[in-house]
C-alpha cells in the first residue's frame, strides 16, 4: 500500500513539473539553493545567472539548466562548499547525471536510449563489427573480398544505389529521432510557458544568432576566465575546447564532402571516384584528419579526468561516441591510401559498417548533447532578454 501511494505521489509530481525526492533532478535542486545564497560562481558561465531569475527550481528548470551546463568543472574547484565540505556542492557531476537521464527520457524510441546509455561503447562496437561483418560476408560469397577492383572505384565493389538504399533509410531515421527528442525537450523548457509570443517573435532572431555563435565557439568551455577547463590537477587547461573544435568541425567537413559529392553525383553527372584536388576530397581528407586527432585527444582526456569531474555513468557513452568517429576517420583515410590493392573492399566493408553504427547511435549518445545543449542555449538568449519570472512576480 505505501508503495502504491509513493508510486501515485511521484506521478503526482512529474504531471505538475515538481522534483521527485530522491531522484537526480532532486539533489540538483538542493545544490542549486545553496548556489543561489552563495553567488560566488555567478560570472563563470550561463548556468549560474539563469539560475539567479528563479527562487525555485522544477523539473523544467533543471533539465534546462543541466543542459546548460558545459562540464568545464570551473565552479567546483572554487566552491568553498565542495566535497569534503558537509553540503558536498559538486554541480557539475550532479548537472551531468541529469543530462543523462534527459537523453534517455527524451530519445525516441526510449527503449534504444536506454540500451545504448548502459553498454554504450560495447553496444557502439558490436554494432559496427557486425555490420562490417554482414557487408564482408556479402563481398565473400560473391568472392570479391580479396579482389583488386577495376579503377578502384568504390562503387564497383558495393553499387552506388545499393549504397542509397541501405543508407539513406538509416539517416532520415537518425534525423527524425534528433528532431523529435529535441522537440520533446524543448516544449518541456520552452520559455513560452511564461512570455507572451509577441514578446518572444521580437527577440528570436539575436537570440538564436548569440546562440549558434556561442555554440560554434564554445563560449563556456573557458572556465569564465578565458583560460580554459580545470583538469586533474587543478590546472587550467583548453585543450578540451580545442580537441572539441578539431571534432566538431572535423564532423562537419566530413558531412560536407559527402554533400558535395552528392550534389556532383546527381546535379552535375559527375561520378565518383574523385581525385585531388577536387573539392570532395579536400573536405574528406581535411575532416578525417581533423577527427581523427579530436576524438583521440577528448578519448585521453576522458581516460584522465578527475571522477568528481563528471558522471562515471555515462563513460560508456562518451567512448562509444568517441570510438565511432575515430574508427570512422581512420578507415575513411585508410581507403584513401588503400584503393586498387586488395584490401580496399574488406576495409571499405569495415568503413560502412562502423558509418551505419555511427548513424544508429546518433539519437541515443553523445552527439545528442550538442543538439540538446544548442537548445539551452537558445532558451538562455531568450531569457537574458525578457523579464525575469520573480520581475514578472512583482507585477
Amino acid at each position: 500500500m505505501q508503495q502504491l501511494e509513493n508510486l501515485t505521489r511521484e506521478a503526482r509530481a512529474l504531471a505538475n513539473g515538481e522534483v521527485v525526492p530522491g531522484t537526480a533532478e532532486a539533489e540538483v535542486a538542493r545544490q542549486l539553493q545553496i548556489c543561489n545564497a552563495c553567488r560566488y560562481c555567478e560570472g563563470f558561465c550561463a548556468v549560474f545567472p539563469a539560475m539567479t531569475r528563479r527562487l525555485e527550481f522544477g523539473q523544467a528548470d533543471i533539465h534546462y539548466l543541466a543542459n546548460l551546463c558545459h562540464n568545464c568543472g570551473a565552479c567546483l574547484h572554487a566552491c568553498q562548499y565542495a566535497p569534503p565540505h558537509e553540503f558536498a556542492v559538486n554541480v557539475p557531476q550532479a548537472m551531468a547525471k541529469v543530462r543523462l537521464s534527459t537523453y534517455t527520457d527524451f530519445a525516441w524510441p526510449p527503449s534504444l536510449g536506454r540500451l545504448y546509455q548502459r553498454n554504450g561503447l560495447t553496444v557502439a562496437l558490436a554494432t559496427a563489427g557486425a555490420l562490417a561483418f554482414f557487408m564482408m560476408l556479402t563481398l565473400w560469397l560473391k568472392d570479391t573480398l580479396w579482389r583488386v577492383p577495376a579503377l578502384a572505384d568504390f562503387y564497383a565493389i558495393f553499387p552506388h544505389n545499393l549504397l542509397v538504399g541501405l543508407f539513406a533509410p538509416v539517416f532520415l531515421f537518425a534525423v527524425l529521432a534528433l528532431a523529435l527528442g529535441v522537440r520533446r525537450f524543448w516544449r518541456e523548457v520552452t520559455p513560452g510557458r511564461d512570455y507572451e509570443a509577441p514578446a518572444l517573435a521580437a527577440i528570436q532572431g539575436a537570440a538564436a544568432a548569440e546562440a549558434a555563435t556561442d555554440a560554434l565557439r564554445l563560449k563556456y568551455l573557458d572556465g569564465g576566465h578565458g583560460e580554459g577547463c580545470n583538469n586533474e590537477d587543478d590546472a587550467w587547461t583548453l585543450w578540451r575546447r580545442r580537441f572539441h573544435h578539431a571534432t566538431f568541425y572535423g564532423f562537419l567537413l566530413c558531412f560536407a564532402a559527402t554533400s558535395v559529392a552528392t550534389l556532383y553525383h546527381y546535379l552535375l553527372g559527375w561520378v565518383a571516384p574523385y581525385d585531388l584536388p577536387s573539392l570532395p576530397k579536400l573536405l574528406g581528407a581535411a575532416g578525417g584528419v581533423s577527427l581523427l586527432v579530436g576524438t583521440a585527444g577528448l578519448f585521453r582526456l576522458n581516460l584522465r579526468r578527475h571522477p568528481q569531474h563528471g558522471d562515471a555513468a555515462q563513460k560508456p557513452m562518451d567512448r562509444g561516441f568517441m570510438a565511432l568517429l575515430f574508427f570512422t576517420s581512420l578507415t575513411g583515410l585508410g581507403l584513401w591510401g588503400a584503393r586498387g590493392t586488395a584490401v580496399m573492399p574488406a576495409l571499405l566493408a569495415l568503413h560502412l559498417g562502423v558509418v551505419m553504427a555511427l548513424f544508429l547511435t546518433l539519437p541515443y549518445g553523445k552527439f545528442a548533447h550538442g543538439i540538446f545543449r544548442s537548445a539551452a542555449l537558445f532558451k538562455w538568449s531568450l531569457e537574458k532578454r525578457l523579464p525575469s519570472k520573480l520581475q514578472l512576480g512583482d507585477d
